[in-house]
């Protein structure tokens, strides 16, 4: 089946106990086998996108106060217009399980050849359960297959588990690793994609939503 770029519809619905492939770190729990993950690609606009901003805008807030001056929090949400997060060269992804909104991420052009990945997030009554993981492999596997071929991300100073996912998913870091982030400031990695579709250009037309060859967690 062939999805529009903001139909509601599941992109792929996994059993949970399949959603981590690679070994699960010990601290992680996987999700429940009594459950299953549905993964939505959505409009900003939709309400079960609203979760993921206000937990970030609190997460932000939480970390780094005023370190990058007062409302920044806010102001780096509102930053991108919500058209960078949609077909075709965005997309806003929220893993749901049992009608709630637990985890998501999204990504916008940052070049003709790269994504940047944005928001990924996990909902802090479920973290610790390899979500994180789950959202980065189906956000690489989305911008892969729209054309994609490298990533570009970053992370605050003051995320230290965000920087460790990054680095153990094959994420090449593009500062000093043995500097004090704090005076690195927004900390950038990279990561080369494969090559699923060569035929399909990010920039233009309309893409095909159906899942592909699965990637991992």
């Amino acid at each position: 089946m062939t999805l529009s770029p903001l139909d509601p519809s599941p992109l792929r619905t996994l059993p949970a106990d399949n959603a981590d492939t690679p070994p699960t770190p010990p601290e992680e729990t996987p999700p429940s086998n009594k459950s299953a993950l549905t993964v939505l690609n959505l409009p900003m606009s939709d309400p079960r996108v609203r979760p993921l901003l206000d937990e970030l805008a609190i997460e932000y807030d939480t970390r780094y106060g005023n370190l990058f001056g007062k409302g920044a929090a806010a102001e780096e949400l509102n930053r991108y217009p919500a058209e960078e997060f949609a077909a075709p060269g965005g997309a806003l992804l929220i893993v749901r399980e049992n009608g709630e909104s637990v985890a998501g991420g999204a990504f916008r052009r940052h070049g003709p050849q790269t994504a940047e990945f944005k928001r990924i997030w996990t909902h802090s009554a479920h973290r610790r359960r390899g979500l994180a993981r789950f959202v980065l492999a189906e956000l690489e596997a989305l911008a892969a297959r729209r054309g994609y071929r490298r990533v570009y991300l970053t992370t605050g100073p003051r995320q230290p588990e965000a920087k460790h996912l990054y680095l153990n998913s094959g994420y090449e870091a593009q500062f000093d690793l043995s500097a004090d982030p704090e005076t690195i400031g927004p900390l950038a990695f990279t990561k080369d994609l494969p090559s699923q579709n060569p035929n399909v250009n990010p920039n233009a037309g309309s893409h095909n939503a159906r899942p592909g060859p699965r990637d991992g967690r």
